[in-house]
């Protein structure tokens, strides 16, 4: 049950870094025996004001208060003696060791002086057995998917006596049966009186799991009520201080499709098995499924990033075999991966520099590559795509919001004038004001004549933007789906039921 004193209360938060200050006097209480959603577009502060509370960062102003008394959280060893964890959403694993050494880093068992083996494969043990995962302990860490090391993440945290633990997003890489895993675990951890803050962009979750929800806007509290008390539309107007349009309605506008621009026809590779698909022109196609379907493993295989083993592709017409993106890339086709960080962006390099480089070859003048000529190409959809940015690009492209960097990624595909894009998980890690910004923008792309591919599995990429849809289930299309069909009880039942059947 909640208590009536919170565990942890703070009461205007101040931060800055440099001269400009990011939250502006943050106030909230996190009672015991209570979930809490903390939600906000990206920049809104929520990294900022969670990595205080985990000791990460110092505020420069405010109070906080643990039981009521006075705590100074000055380091992340200080935050954890409190009781408080952090489960971030960048991973923070040792990749090398195994499975039980990273569940118990920081509390690990020891006895006469040595790591205690047999107690720390319990401990490993228990921990993985209150998630419902049958990891190996002995495996590296290093060779699991990334849904797998987000869980040992999550186990860490129930390792030893937590009284608060924060979630920073921890559903993005999880399956449906995963999740709701999950969401037990949260259940009890409630119950036995912890305190549970919950970041999330999935609002279908906070109404699932959350007692309160708590918005930032531009680093203030611009909402604090109890959940039973709000609806999406009051939250959503929060977030981005304004009330955003649904996507079905724009959807169904969408251009009718013309000529066929992708023909897919047996197309077998390792995850997937005898895919017929065709994407036209002026058309969205939405290909869902959930981890493991095998859904981008295929988007992959047509962009050459991976060669399947049967089948045929056809472009426009003409049956192709890429050995190498490049030769896919040569034929208009552009492709966003699901990890933006680890495989799609260049992390040294501009924001400029990451939307020119499929380009650079037209770019350069005698092998030398014209800054000038990518600072306009930069200009060119800065604009038109609503970059959040600098106008001529000239910032790391890792200062922009996982929004902006997914418009950066996209506006690469434009400048090098593919017609046929594949967009797998395109707004992972994107915050509600920019998803309808992505969704807007791919619509009027397809209204002028690309076909577009989304292989996803969010079910908002497919509700919110798709003209069709297919279903993929162990590498299989088990389910064709027409856009008055298209629905989250449509998808989730033919993708085998889960979270939102």
């Amino acid at each position: 049950m909640q208590g009536a004193e919170p565990f942890l209360s703070v009461r205007g938060i101040r931060k800055s870094f440099g001269p400009v200050e990011v939250l502006h006097g943050v106030d909230l209480d996190l009672p015991a025996g209570s979930v809490t959603a903390l939600l906000g577009e990206n920049g809104a502060g929520k990294s900022t004001f969670v990595r205080i509370l985990a000791g990460d960062h110092t505020a420069d102003d405010g109070a906080i208060r643990i039981d009521g008394a006075p705590a100074d959280l000055r380091s992340v060893q200080t935050a954890r003696g409190a009781g408080i964890r952090l489960i971030a959403q960048e991973i923070a694993d040792a990749p090398p060791l195994s499975v039980a050494e990273n569940i118990t880093l920081g509390a690990t068992p020891s006895r006469w002086g040595f790591v205690d083996r047999g107690a720390m494969r319990r401990t490993a043990r228990a921990a993985l057995d209150a998630l419902g995962a049958d990891l190996d302990l002995s495996r590296p860490v290093g060779t699991l998917r990334l849904g797998e090391r987000q869980i040992i993440e999550i186990a860490r945290a129930s390792v030893g006596r937590s009284r608060c633990i924060i979630f920073d997003e921890p559903t993005a890489a999880l399956s449906d049966a995963e999740t709701r895993r999950l969401f037990e675990l949260i259940a009890r951890m409630k119950a036995q009186g912890l305190a549970i803050l919950y970041i999330t962009h999935r609002l279908d979750e906070v109404f699932e799991i959350a007692d309160r929800a708590c918005v930032l806007r531009d680093g203030r509290v611009s909402l604090s009520a109890p959940v039973d008390e709000l609806d999406q539309r009051a939250v959503v107007t929060a977030m981005v201080g304004r009330e955003l349009q649904g996507g079905s309605a724009e959807a169904q506008a969408a251009a009718t499709p013309g000529a066929p621009l992708m023909e897919v026809r047996g197309l077998t590779g390792d995850a997937f098995a005898g895919v017929d698909l065709d994407l036209t022109a002026g058309e969205i196609v939405g290909l869902y499924g959930k981890v493991g379907s095998g859904v981008p493993e295929f988007a992959a295989a047509l962009f050459g990033a991976d060669r399947p083993r049967a089948g045929t592709i056809a472009v426009e017409g003409q049956q192709v075999r890429f050995s190498h993106p490049a030769e896919a890339i040569a034929l208009g086709i552009g492709f966003l991966p699901p990890e933006r960080k680890s495989e799609g962006l260049l992390g040294v390099r501009s924001a400029a520099e990451n939307l020119a480089a499929p380009d650079w070859g037209r770019l350069s003048k005698g092998g030398t590559i014209s800054r000038k000529a990518e600072r306009g190409a930069f200009a060119r959809w800065h604009a038109a795509m609503g970059i959040r940015s600098r106008p001529d690009g000239g910032e790391p492209i890792t200062r922009l919001s996982g929004g902006n960097q997914q418009k950066v990624m996209l506006g690469r595909w434009l400048q090098n004038g593919s017609r046929i894009l594949l967009l797998v998980e395109p707004t992972r890690g994107v915050d509600v004001g920019a998803r309808e910004e992505i969704y807007a923008l791919l619509r009027g792309l397809a209204r002028e004549g690309h076909g577009i591919l989304i292989a996803s599995s969010d079910y908002e990429d497919i509700t919110h933007a798709a003209d069709r849809a297919a279903v993929m289930v162990r590498g299989r299309i088990t389910r064709q789906l027409a856009r008055d069909e298209i629905s989250v009880a449509s998808l989730t039942s033919a993708a085998g039921g889960g979270l939102h059947g």
